[in-house]
């Protein structure tokens, strides 16, 4: 599934975005001493907050891609059965 992956790939990116903009912050303002873990969970925070709007499109492929796919398969389940 190419929507898949490139969905997931941007998302990846978008994260790690976040988290080198956030850890970067906090080096400077704290002269460089980062505690990881509220970094990771603030660029998370922020990552779903920026992905919303910035990934809509791919989202709406990916959701019309396995929306045709599960009509698909729920006709052939329908024809199939028609022919039991």
């Amino acid at each position: 599934m190419k929507e898949f992956a490139l969905y997931t790939v941007m998302r990846l990116a978008v994260f790690l975005a976040s988290f080198a903009i956030v850890a970067g912050l906090w080096a400077i303002f704290n002269h460089g001493s980062v505690p990881w873990l509220p970094a990771v969970v603030i660029a998370a925070i922020v990552s779903m907050i920026v992905s919303v709007p910035l990934l809509n499109r791919q989202r709406q492929e990916f959701a019309a891609k396995v929306g045709a796919r599960a009509e698909a398969a729920l006709e052939r389940a329908r024809t199939r059965e028609d022919t039991e």
